[in-house]
């Protein structure tokens, strides 16, 4: 990872894809400026409150990044330093090198929002990086905005690294569950991120060969609610998936948060965070990962029963796309490719998932990043997967002068 870059800043517009950008440009040491963000809202201009706590967490775990914002917030121009992880004398210190961060209970994203692109960095870190994360707004579940729970993040986006040698000392552990709160806002919820295995550069990868589906496991969890609720999910996701794989899926019960109410007298607390939900992942015999992540809306007024048939369908749905990353792991899997060592890397990825507005603008980014384009074509398997191939551009990890 070099050192920040003095030229000009990369000119993005809008909000979307802000997380993919900002870590973009921590790993390269570009400068970017991005404007217009929600500049059209009459009532919200600007960054949101989980935006804002992205920024700040990135200037936690790294050493000279510069955020300036323009006075309304819809402008900012993010200067990356060096990232530093959960290093001694940067803000984890006074934790025994735990690094805590809390989020505003404003957050209506799901906590894996922030945990994705933060293992994307941790590799190139100097340190390891030890974080939890707490506060009333941390949402454990899957939510209405598209995000995956983290039992999601834990058994089908961290095996990806695997792939690339960075398999040793992580662990994502959840402390305390929570579902989305009133109006799909905050929870209360607590996880703990240790990511500890620093490389110099990812291994080139070479992912061709999707296999068959083996086995499908998963976890269904009930928050301040009813264990029969788990009972009833597992059973209507088992009476889809037994007749093609074999099937167990595990039942989480935990109670609900308590939080301070803002009505009534002072020291009262209130449950939030009350749902349940179900994570699946299948693994196939080439250990190809798909997963499928379904949560019970924070109104309520859905049976268990449609929740879990609900994820089964999405599980299958997922499958038959075909490749051998799924949508949710292809950005990940992309972004360390072309990373990695100057070489050429292969992934088998379907034409669905290809052809995607993520994938696609992940593409563009690289590209303005100074990566270089992906080669595309049509596997030998006859199922209409695209194999996309990725130079690598070489971004190491001045932290670490060995592999």
């Amino acid at each position: 990872m070099p050192e920040p870059s003095s030229t000009s800043p990369l000119r993005f517009t809008g909000h979307k894809y802000l997380t993919q950008r900002l870590v973009l440009s921590t790993l390269t040491g570009r400068p970017i400026r991005i404007s217009g963000i929600r500049s059209s809202s009459p009532t919200q201009p600007g960054l949101a409150p989980h935006e804002v706590s992205f920024l700040r967490l990135l200037d936690t775990i790294t050493n000279g990044t510069i955020i300036e914002f323009s006075y309304t917030g819809t402008t900012v121009v993010y200067k990356p330093g060096l990232i530093t992880g959960s290093a001694a004398g940067y803000g984890a210190a006074s934790h025994g090198g735990v690094l805590r961060h809390e989020l505003p209970k404003e957050c209506n994203r799901g906590i894996s929002w922030f945990l994705i692109p933060l293992c994307m960095l941790a590799p190139f870190s100097k340190q390891q990086l030890n974080i939890v994360f707490t506060g009333p707004g941390v949402i454990t579940s899957a939510t209405q905005t598209g995000d995956v729970s983290v039992d999601t993040v834990r058994t089908a986006i961290l095996p990806l690294y695997t792939q690339f040698g960075i398999q040793n000392n992580i662990e994502l552990r959840i402390l305390r569950r929570s579902c989305s709160g009133p109006g799909g806002r905050g929870g209360g919820g607590e996880v703990q991120l240790v990511f500890g295995h620093q490389v110099r550069l990812p291994k080139t990868l070479h992912l061709l060969n999707a296999g068959r589906v083996k086995k499908v496991r998963g976890v269904a969890y009930a928050t301040g609610v009813a264990a029969s609720n788990n009972a009833r999910m597992i059973e209507a996701a088992r009476g889809v998936l037994n007749q093609f794989a074999d099937t167990y899926i595990f039942s989480d019960v935990s109670s609900a948060p308590l939080l301070p109410s803002e009505k009534g007298p002072p020291g009262v607390k209130r449950k939030v965070g009350i749902g349940f939900g179900i994570s699946l992942v299948a693994e196939s015999s080439t250990g190809a990962v798909y997963s499928a992540d379904v949560a019970s809306p924070p109104s309520g007024g859905e049976p268990p029963e449609d929740i879990g048939r609900q994820c089964a369908y999405q599980l299958l749905e997922v499958i038959s796309k075909g490749g051998c990353v799924s949508s949710i792991g292809a950005n990940t899997v992309l972004t360390l490719m072309a990373m990695g060592s100057e070489d050429v890397g292969r992934l088998q990825l379907g034409r669905d998932v290809v052809g995607s507005e993520d994938i696609l603008m992940l593409g563009r980014d690289l590209r303005g990043f100074g990566a270089s384009g992906w080669g595309l074509r049509d596997a030998d398997d006859g199922e209409g997967d695209i194999v996309v191939s990725v130079v690598g551009r070489g971004v190491g990890n001045v932290g670490r002068k060995i592999a």
